[in-house]
């Protein structure tokens, strides 16, 4: 039986932060193996986000052995996201522009 998938503490954050830029935010960690977090779409692009808590030492924002091997075998984009930052300018968006 697949266990319940585990969100990072930033992810809300982050999805709120990329709702207010005027993005559509699309959670997919449920999907989980390896799947990534969320799926953004701006300006007619979609984006695939792998979400990691910042805060955490750099060895608890690693990807999982999933992650990687699903990112390994995407033939598109996925970037890892660790704050609210990294995310809209991931989107081209200025965390001044809020």
């Amino acid at each position: 039986m697949r266990r319940a998938a585990r969100v990072d503490a930033n992810q809300a954050e982050i999805t709120k932060a990329l709702r207010k830029a005027g993005a559509s935010v699309q959670p997919l960690h449920m999907v989980g193996r390896g799947c990534p977090d969320l799926l953004v779409g701006v300006g007619k692009i979609n984006l695939l986000f792998e979400v990691k808590d910042g805060e955490k030492p750099p060895s608890k924002q690693q990807l999982t052995d999933d992650e990687r091997a699903w990112a390994e075998k995407w033939k598109g984009q996925v970037a890892v996201i660790r704050s609210v930052d990294e995310a809209l300018e991931a989107i081209g968006r200025k965390v001044f522009d809020l």
